[in-house]
């Protein structure tokens, strides 16, 4: 039977998990895996792309194919958002990342009108001022997500979150000094292609999808004073939940 694109693959796989293949080390080109499994230029081009889009590889310009050096991401929800981490002034990132390298770039901040799914979100009127809070958030050099916050504007106008810099523990430990303290969180998850912009900014492979998670953040009278939507390169992560039951 003629190898498939998904059991050249799956092949490859194997030698990067069990460590046959290093990260970094370079994988069979186009022509060997043509000449070892008896299949098309366009088969072999496509096994190497699944690992790509799986986050395993990565494409080099006029190099080849590398096992990605990148180490995934674990992404604990419960954990990131514990009062007990940003309360203390601590990033949520820390819970991700740990002693990572973390820098934010591409920050810009201004008030606008609240698209219709923002208002719905944060129960405003339609039109409302909300501020915005765009950044690029880069792990050891790889931009990993694009984060878009909208905040209703007459709440936190004059206040640090208005500044690029927001200060240690972020917009929910601002948010607290403000009588506006985050207890309880809700996360809307999808995954889908990226738009072109999207696929620019996180310098994302070919095929490669995201995530996109829309949490909003409410006070203890249930009032939403937060909502942001989060693109994360679905290569670079892992989602983690902890749920009672």
């Amino acid at each position: 039977m003629a190898a498939t694109a998904r059991g050249i693959a799956d092949r490859l796989r194997e030698r990067i998990v069990s460590g046959e293949l290093a990260p970094g080390d370079r994988l069979p080109g186009e022509p060997a895996l043509v000449r070892e499994h008896g299949v098309a230029k366009e088969t072999a081009r496509r096994a190497l792309t699944l690992l790509v889009t799986e986050g395993l590889a990565v494409r080099r310009q006029g190099s080849g194919t590398y096992v990605r050096e990148f180490r995934p991401i674990r992404r604990v929800a419960n954990r990131r958002l514990a009062r007990d981490g940003w309360g203390a002034g601590r990033s949520i990132w820390a819970a991700d990342l740990g002693e990572r390298e973390l820098s934010v770039t591409d920050v810009r901040v201004a008030e606008a009108a609240a698209p219709e799914w923002v208002s719905r979100g944060l129960n405003l009127d339609e039109g409302a001022v909300v501020l915005v809070r765009e950044r690029v958030f880069v792990v050891e050099g790889e931009p990993v997500q694009v984060a878009t916050s909208y905040l209703p504007a007459e709440l936190v106008r004059g206040s640090a979150i208005t500044r690029a810099d927001t200060g240690p523990g972020g917009v929910f430990a601002r948010l607290a000094e403000l009588g506006l303290e985050p207890v309880r969180f809700t996360e809307e998850l999808r995954a889908r292609m990226p738009s072109r912009e999207e696929s620019e900014r996180l310098r994302l492979g070919e095929a490669t999808p995201v995530v996109e998670i829309c949490r909003t953040a409410f006070t203890a009278d249930g009032r939403a004073v937060d909502l942001t939507r989060m693109v994360l390169d679905a290569g670079v992560y892992v989602l983690e939940y902890h749920l009672d039951g």
